[in-house]
């Protein structure tokens, strides 16, 4: 019996020698080969990683925030039992907080107006192109005005050489008016906007377009890009664009609504739903003046500014705010009473976020951007 129980023991003790070995072969050679391997994967994919993020940079900055924050938000939550109990005055502050607000909401209650959240910016924005499902009635003519885009846009995305649909088609509808373009080696907001025929600000201007540095345009090989009013190069000789021909008069007679015109000079972009402003081209060095009676807000000069450039913001008693952006520099100060078509306020120049010298004008009422023009005519 001893014998017996002295061969088992043996059996086990050689199953694990055998185990151990075939254990330590499992970790220090095969995982060894496989951590190898992937380095070197790793090695020869980085480059199209590198070019990937660079491309969906700002893309995920959105999502990123939104989880931070929320994780913020729950460090707090987890933490707050704990503080509450080791340092009182949290627990007290809070409360005293709470019965301040409730002694306040006895003593007075607040009614707003139902369209107190209203603006007149009521399109909504996209940056995706969309796959609609053809209706039951439906035409090109119909999906263009649907969508605010033109007929054009339509076949060109989806390559139609006829008006004729059907219904159950899937068709592509772009954000905006134009083409999308895929970048290519060399390939430059200039060189895009040439080719399509439209103006290089207008692709830089809208907002989900991405480039690698934002301050040169800089395109990334393979991206797409979306080109505003853009026209297929094949169809250029033939394609007449309903175009507006519109020229700033410079300060004259002053409108009903006490506005005039900043300066003189040609409109290259009129206000959009991504553009609710209007660029107004003229020399560098041109003097640009207030176009509307009231107070300079604040003044930036020599910073970006968030595209803006050097700039001038100038608050009216009615209401309106007006800004005058992409500057060479300024003549106003905050606190200064500026005059409708007298008071410079700076001079045309390409600060910011610009391919070329022009006036970016915006007019607010009550915080929310309006369209210039109506208050210029």
């Amino acid at each position: 019996m001893r014998q017996f129980r002295f061969q088992i023991r043996q059996s086990f003790k050689s199953a694990a020698d055998h185990i151990g070995e075939f254990g330590e072969f499992f970790f220090l050679y095969y995982l060894h080969r496989k951590v190898i391997s992937a380095s070197h994967l790793f090695e020869k994919n980085k480059n199209r990683l590198v070019k990937f993020f660079m491309m969906k940079r700002g893309r995920y900055n959105r999502p990123f925030l939104h989880l931070t924050t929320m994780g913020v938000l729950m460090l707090g939550v987890l933490i707050a039992p704990y503080l509450a109990d080791t340092y009182p005055i949290f627990a007290s502050s809070a409360s005293a907080n709470l019965d301040f607000e409730n002694s306040e909401s006895e003593k007075e209650s607040i009614t707003v107006g139902e369209n107190v959240f209203a603006t007149e910016i009521s399109e909504k924005p996209r940056s995706e192109v969309l796959n609609y499902t053809v209706q039951k009635g439906d035409t090109i003519s119909s999906i263009a005005r649907k969508f605010k885009v033109s007929e054009e846009t339509v076949k060109w995305e989806n390559d139609l050489s006829s008006d004729t649909i059907s219904v159950g088609d899937s068709v592509k509808i772009l954000p905006v008016t134009g083409l999308i373009h895929k970048v290519s080696k060399g390939d430059t907001v200039y060189t895009i906007a040439k080719k399509y025929d439209t103006e290089a600000q207008k692709i830089v201007d809208f907002p989900f377009n991405e480039f690698a540095n934002p301050e040169t345009f800089s395109l990334v090989e393979g991206q797409m890009v979306v080109v505003p009013d853009g026209i297929k190069p094949s169809e250029q000789p033939t394609y007449v664009r309903p175009r507006q021909t519109y020229v700033a008069t410079g300060p004259v007679t002053i409108t009903a609504s006490g506005f005039t015109w900043p300066l003189r000079g040609g409109i290259s972009q009129f206000a959009s739903w991504y553009h609710m402003a209007l660029d107004i081209t003229s020399n560098v060095g041109t003097p640009v003046v207030a176009a509307h009676n009231g107070r300079v807000s604040s003044i930036n000069v020599g910073s970006w500014d968030g595209g803006y450039g050097t700039n001038v913001r100038v608050e009216s008693s009615d209401g309106f705010q007006s800004l005058y952006a992409h500057m060479s520099s300024v003549n106003v100060s905050p606190g200064d009473t500026v005059i409708a078509g007298k008071t410079v306020v700076g001079w045309v120049g390409m600060t910011g976020r610009t391919t070329g010298p022009h006036l970016h004008f915006e007019i607010r009422r009550g915080g929310a951007l309006v369209n210039p023009l109506s208050f210029l005519q």
